[in-house]
């Protein structure tokens, strides 16, 4: 398998991700969350209340980065397998993103009540990010001594 055949395997075969942003202050923080990913345009979606301090943070600042872990952890040493990326994030709007919920429901079936909820004022709101570059981490495939960490470029 090519690197970005094993890249977009692991991220669609992963359920959370890790997403840093950085606030106001200029203080880094990270946040956890269910994703559902799209390629070509490369793009991870996820859903937040838009009064989280994550949520804050992407409204005045969309530079983010993330890192979702593609192997059960067992214990330390194990070969690791993984991917982290960098992009601009948004809060999509709460009309007109129909296709982009439903791609998440059909991920995550328990979020169609959130999405119920958006949709007559709730506070839960649908992100992007837009992934502008990829880091496989693949120590299985990339074995030392060559690089197990493969830059790739987001499509």
């Amino acid at each position: 398998m090519t690197p970005r055949e094993l890249l977009e395997q692991y991220v669609a075969s992963g359920k959370v991700m890790q997403v840093a942003t950085v606030n106001e202050a200029g203080s880094p923080q990270v946040c956890t969350v269910w994703y559902q990913p799209e390629f070509r345009p490369d793009r991870l979606r996820w859903i937040s209340r838009h009064d989280r301090e994550h949520s804050r943070a992407i409204a005045a600042n969309p530079q983010v980065a993330g890192a979702i872990v593609a192997i059960p952890l067992d214990a330390l040493g194990q070969v690791v397998q993984g991917v982290s990326f960098h992009g601009r994030a948004r809060e999509l709007p709460v009309q007109g993103v129909e296709d982009e919920i439903q791609a998440f429901i059909a991920r995550w079936p328990a979020a169609a009540a959130a999405f119920e909820a958006m949709a007559t004022g709730g506070a839960t709101r649908l992100y992007e990010v837009a992934v502008d570059a990829w880091v496989l981490f693949d120590e299985e495939h990339f074995p030392a001594p060559g690089n197990p960490r493969q830059s790739i470029t987001a499509e």
